[in-house]
């Protein structure tokens, strides 16, 4: 994570725009620098039965903004009824909610140089003073999908950029020497920016197999060894759970429960999906009234027990603390009771949720469908029954080196967001001319001339005739985004 990338302020609502547009820029209206969604081929412009690249929606890959998973279909067959592009072309979805996904790609590599894909693309092709990658970057700005979320139309579900949207915005043509620096720049901090993400997503799983390691440890008898030593503490021995003074009770059969027995707001009911991180965090929507709660006494849970998940993942366990005393047990979990004063709750958890448990409960689960835990086989497995003041210092070790794991978590989430947020700040800075020297301040600097963004797109005109509506400057209705 040793890369650097500049530091940049947060991405605005509007570009630098009219005087304020670096040196040697212009703003148009997005018609006059690309056709949008330009006609399909002649059908002669192929063999009909030569095969071209295919883009379906899901082709499109919103995080990295690329066409991963292209496919190849006969050019006769995809012609007609689906929208059409060429090399260099970008394509972005206007339908909800891949457009503020951010699905957009540059058209790259095609078959036989045409390229199909799905209706709700629109496609913008360069007319010759603007680089591809430019209008690409361009469009991938949060601040460019909120303004296009905000014109959408239709239905809800099935709302979609209209092309009047498109007609509408102004957009900033740098010279295209500078284009060239400004996108090579910004794939350079790119670059950077994702090593440093794929180096936090790597810290993750780090920190998962580390919080195993330390239960490992700690339910072997490694992380206290030379407590024990030091103390003249006894050896470890195993015994089965039901045998080491637990009471192991699984939830309500569902015959035991009914529709008409729950309520909101009720008494909790606690299954699997309910345990998370070692907490218990219950629906207020998965509740039983008092009179039900009260026929079903003995799936109460008490402060000090362990509830266990006994469907899905294995080892999902929490001690019950005093918020949840009361609660009940649901009909996908079980719960253990210490009978005996010489067994730690937490220590009891950690060895739920140790991995050497984990395996056992998994190897042993019964059930084809839905493989599940019985009493028997929580009750067959080997707890260490270690000295109660090692038990306690072993949880006192694990909640401080799992504490010092949430530590790194939480920095690690905090930069991660960072992180998501500069490569919009990299844009929003490239598109105000600030991230790399503007074309007309190197040749001043250098002493030559340089041809301004006016000249390439003066070009573009007298090639195709002036716009009927005069020049861009006196457009009030273009927006800028």
């Amino acid at each position: 994570m040793s890369a650097t990338v500049p530091k940049v302020e947060p991405e605005t609502e509007e570009i630098a725009a009219g005087n304020d547009l670096p040196e040697g820029w212009a703003s148009v209206p997005l018609p006059e620098a690309f056709e949008i969604n330009p006609p399909k081929p002649p059908s002669g412009a192929l063999a009909s039965d030569k095969p071209v690249t295919f883009v379906p929606m899901p082709a499109v890959d919103a995080e990295a903004g690329a066409i991963t998973k292209s496919e190849l279909r006969p050019f006769s067959k995809v012609r007609n009824g689906f929208t059409a592009f060429r090399e260099g072309d970008v394509i972005f979805a206007k339908i909800t909610p891949c457009m503020e996904n951010g699905k957009a790609a540059i058209a790259r590599n095609l078959l036989n140089g045409f390229g199909f894909g799905s209706t709700e693309f629109h496609v913008l092709r360069s007319r010759g003073a603007v680089l591809p990658e430019f209008i690409y970057h361009f469009v991938r700005r949060e601040s460019f999908r909120r303004a296009a979320e905000a014109e959408m139309t239709g239905s809800v579900g099935q709302r979609r950029v209209p092309v009047d949207f498109l007609k509408q915005v102004e957009f900033p043509v740098a010279p295209l020497a500078e284009q060239e620096r400004i996108v090579a720049k910004i794939e350079e901090l790119f670059t950077q920016v994702n090593a440093t993400r794929a180096h936090l997503a790597k810290v993750a799983h780090i920190l998962k197999r580390f919080r195993q390691a330390v239960l490992a440890a700690a339910c072997s008898g490694r992380l206290t060894e030379e407590f024990r030593v030091e103390r003249h503490l006894p050896d470890w021995e195993y015994a089965p759970l039901e045998d080491a003074g637990m009471r192991i009770q699984i939830g309500p059969f569902g015959s035991l429960l009914h529709r008409h027995d729950y309520v909101e707001n009720g008494i909790p009911l606690i299954n699997p999906m309910h345990i998370k991180v070692g907490k218990i965090i219950p629906s207020a929507d998965f509740t039983v009234s008092s009179a039900k709660a009260k026929e079903l006494t003995q799936y109460r849970l008490r402060e000090g027990d362990v509830i266990l998940g006994r469907r899905g993942e294995m080892g999902r366990a929490a001690v019950v603390r005093e918020a949840a005393d009361g609660y009940l047990c649901g009909t996908g979990s079980l719960f253990v009771r210490s009978i005996d004063e010489q067994i730690d709750s937490d220590f009891l958890c950690f060895f739920l949720q140790s991995p050497q448990t984990k395996s056992n409960l998994e190897m042993n689960a019964v059930g084809s469908t839905m493989v599940n835990l019985n009493q028997r086989i929580v009750g067959e497995l080997e707890f260490p029954e270690a000295d109660i003041h090692e038990q306690h210092e072993i949880v006192r070790r694990v909640e401080a080196l799992f504490k010092l794991a949430d530590t790194i978590e939480k920095r690690v989430e905090a930069a991660t967001k960072r992180a998501d947020k500069l490569t919009q700040a990299i844009l929003a800075k490239a598109f105000r001319g600030e991230l790399v020297p503007t074309e007309a301040e190197l040749a001043r600097r250098e002493g030559r001339d340089y041809a301004p963004a006016s000249e390439a797109l003066a070009r573009i005109k007298s090639k195709s005739g002036e716009s009927k509506e005069g020049p861009s400057s006196t457009r009030k209705s273009r927006k800028r985004y």
